[in-house]
Formats: structure tokens, sequence, C-alpha cells
């Protein structure tokens, strides 16, 4: 095999691990330093998220660029969950439609940076992250065989 494309495996699945890890660390500074109360579909984005960050671990120093396929699943099963949670916040018609999440609204912001990034919308982008990378690393794998 090629050793760039080995490199750019490395990488790749270096770059999918942090995105989980700073997702990870994200959300409990959020939850526990802010003190923010994560909502139900907060809770959700997490129960997918938090796994990556063990997963991905073993896979980049174990160099197993299998776990891409299944990585691939997950994260866009947690993108489509943060994309719907930010759908709510964001789209009035959906607002005035939302079901109750328990305690804490789903349709709340305790952030609203530039208008547009809110929670969901960080894990949203940390999922895309780690999609497109598992993507890539299971292309790569593709081809080599």
């Amino acid at each position: 095999m090629n050793k760039s494309v080995k490199d750019k495996r490395e990488n790749t699945l270096f770059i999918a691990w942090a995105a989980s890890i700073i997702a990870m660390f994200g959300s409990l500074y959020f939850s526990e330093i802010r003190q923010y109360e994560p909502c139900e579909l907060c809770w959700y984005q997490r129960i997918v998220m938090y796994p990556f960050t063990v997963i991905l671990g073993i896979a980049v120093v174990k160099k197993d660029y299998k776990i891409a396929l299944y990585s691939m699943i997950l994260s866009a099963i947690g993108g489509c969950i943060s994309l719907y949670h930010y759908a709510l916040q964001k789209l009035p018609f959906l607002q005035d439609a939302a079901p109750s999440c328990g305690r804490v609204p789903c349709t709340g912001q305790y952030i609203n940076w530039f208008g547009f990034i809110t929670i969901p919308f960080l894990a949203l982008i940390a999922f895309m992250i780690i999609f497109v990378c598992s993507f890539l690393i299971w292309k790569q794998s593709k081809e080599e065989n």
C-alpha cells in the first residue's frame, strides 16, 4: 500500500476522534461548568457522540480503518438528531408544534452566537466532521482492495 494513503487515513481517523473529544468536552463544559441543563434531544445526541471518543480512540491506536463504516452510520444518525433539534430551534413553524421535551424545552437556546450557532448546531458540525472523515477513510480503504 502507498505510504501516503496510509498516512492520510491515520490523520483522517485522528481528526474524527479529535472532533468527538472536543464535542464531548464541549457538552460537558456547557452542562457542568455553565450549568445548562440538557434537554431530551441533547441527551440523545450525547448518547451517540460519547461512545465515539472510545471507539475512535481505540481505532486510532490500533489503526483499525474498518471502524469507518460503523462510525459513518452512527454519525449520520447523530447528525439527523442534531439537524432536527436545530430545526426545532430555528424554524418558527416547528417551534409552535414542538412537543414538550421534559423540564427543559428542546426549542430553548442557551447560546446563539452570531444569530445561528447553537449547541445542536455545534453537535451537527461535529457529527458532520466525523461522517466526512469516516467516508473518506471508507472510500480510501475500498480503493485499496
